[in-house]
């Protein structure tokens, strides 16, 4: 569901309100951190530049953590939090029989989404206005994926016990955030461990199936509904 500009300096945690336009923020370093909540997202296309840089595959690994997900052909998946659609159009090529629901929370990013979905021909893939408290998904999903979206989240045990209505039998969450470790990010106090995370998921009805290692700076974790 997010990058800003490379010469700012953060240290708030984004309100829920701004919360799936920035998650994917890279900062200084091709890294990401929250933006503040001055900051708008009234001109997507701007943002794209910094949000969509090259740079940013060599740690986010987009093709790798894709391969890592085992889509089939015609899966539905939801990118929730999906910002300028970084991971959503490459998702959408993934799953050329299936569909993308690329969530989000700004309208001008919901916006953005749409009009690149059918700049690049990726006919796929649908922006869906995400609320505070749910993606609203308009049908169920075999793969939910958020990136650096999950510390975002208010009241995290409800929104995820509700998001279980969003997946198909056999679904899964996949869940990429910040390790505490990281050498940039978001603010280090905003982290959540991967054994918090756990935590926090077990109580909202799931269970962790794979913790994948293939990140420098993220954990990549993927759990089930209980």
């Amino acid at each position: 569901m997010f990058r800003i500009l490379r010469v700012i300096a953060l240290t708030i945690l984004p309100s829920a309100a701004i919360l799936p336009a920035l998650a994917q923020h890279p900062a200084p370093g091709g890294m990401v951190s929250p933006p503040t909540h001055q900051h708008r997202f009234d001109d997507p296309k701007a943002w794209s530049r910094v949000f969509d840089d090259p740079a940013r595959d060599k740690w986010q690994k987009p093709g790798e953590v894709i391969r890592t997900l085992a889509l089939k052909p015609n899966d539905r998946v939801a990118d929730i939090g999906a910002g300028t659609g970084y991971f959503a159009v490459r998702l959408a090529r993934a799953v050329p029989e299936g569909t993308v629901f690329a969530a989000d929370i700004a309208p001008k990013m919901v916006e953005h989404l749409g009009a690149r979905a059918k700049a690049e021909n990726l006919t796929n893939m649908r922006a869906v206005q995400a609320g505070e408290d749910s993606p609203r998904l308009p049908e169920p999903v075999d793969v939910i994926l958020l990136v650096n979206t999950y510390h975002h989240i208010e009241k995290r045990a409800d929104y995820f016990r509700k998001l279980k209505a969003s997946l198909k039998p056999g679904g899964r969450v996949a869940i990429i955030d910040f390790k505490l470790d990281a050498p940039q990010g978001p603010p280090k106090r905003t982290r959540i461990s991967a054994e918090r995370i756990t935590a926090e998921m077990k109580q909202a009805g799931y269970a962790l199936a794979r913790a994948h290692g293939i990140l420098p700076h993220q954990n990549f974790l993927i759990f089930k509904p209980i």
